[in-house]
């Protein structure tokens, strides 16, 4: 089947002005080793997705803050609202509403003692609350 279409992408990349963007596409898809594999092993495997529409929502966030993060205040103030940053993004990859989450953190964390500071970890958190639920 992939040896079909390869031909018929051919043929028809020969019917074409060099100058349609559709040639240029297809030109650039047979122009180096490997490319036209890397294009079609989507097919074979089902856990490849065709777009990255997936990484671009996720990287959306720091895309829309960056004006904002412009005006830290001053490179200590940047330093922190990375830190924050990297807090709320751990805690929603972990499935963990963030704002509940830094709520509960910081009104335990004065009285935790040091060892127990991991049970604060957003992936603890999250099986703590799970259990307390259940």
């Amino acid at each position: 089947m992939l040896s079909e279409l390869h031909d018929w992408m051919r043929a028809e990349h020969a019917r074409m002005s060099k100058h349609n963007p559709v040639a240029w596409a297809i030109n650039y898809m047979f122009e180096e080793d490997g490319r036209w594999d890397a294009f079609t092993r989507f097919l074979d495997d089902g856990r490849i997705c065709l777009t990255n529409n997936a990484a671009e929502r996720a990287l959306r966030g720091i895309t829309l803050g960056c004006n904002a993060w412009l005006f830290a205040g001053s490179p200590r103030g940047g330093e922190r609202a990375a830190f924050l940053y990297s807090l709320i993004v751990t805690a929603k990859m972990n499935d963990v509403d963030p704002q509940a989450w830094l709520a509960d953190v910081f009104g335990r964390l004065p009285d935790m003692p040091l060892s127990r500071l991991p049970d604060l970890l957003p992936w603890n958190w999250k099986a703590q609350h799970m259990d307390q639920a259940a």
